[in-house]
């Protein structure tokens, strides 16, 4: 026997239909924007390419510009290399999750 109160059946009925319908509005939304695939992911490269390029790049000048003004034991170069790529992803993973919206 079933030892759900007839309260919960319709919470848990609601919800799956709630989530159904999530799912089949972004479905319809992909098939109306079919033409723009192609443009749209070439583009969507592109940015997450840029975006993650220039804080590399600017974190590797930057470093060889400190290893060259202060010596150090440490490389800065690489330090700048290894920020510039973390802040690069985030950047990328926050252009591609406001896309996705």
């Amino acid at each position: 026997m079933d030892d759900h109160p007839p309260e919960k059946k319709q919470q848990v009925t609601a919800e799956f239909s709630r989530q159904i319908a999530v799912k089949e509005q972004r479905k319809l939304k992909g098939r109306r924007q079919k033409g723009q695939d192609v443009w749209f992911g070439l583009g969507m490269f592109g940015l997450v390419g840029w975006s993650v390029t220039i804080p590399t790049l600017i974190g590797v000048a930057l470093g060889v510009w400190i290893d060259k003004t202060w010596g150090s034991q440490y490389s800065w170069t690489l330090m700048g290399l290894l920020i510039g790529v973390i802040l690069g992803c985030l950047q990328a993973w926050y252009w591609i999750k406001q896309e996705s919206r």
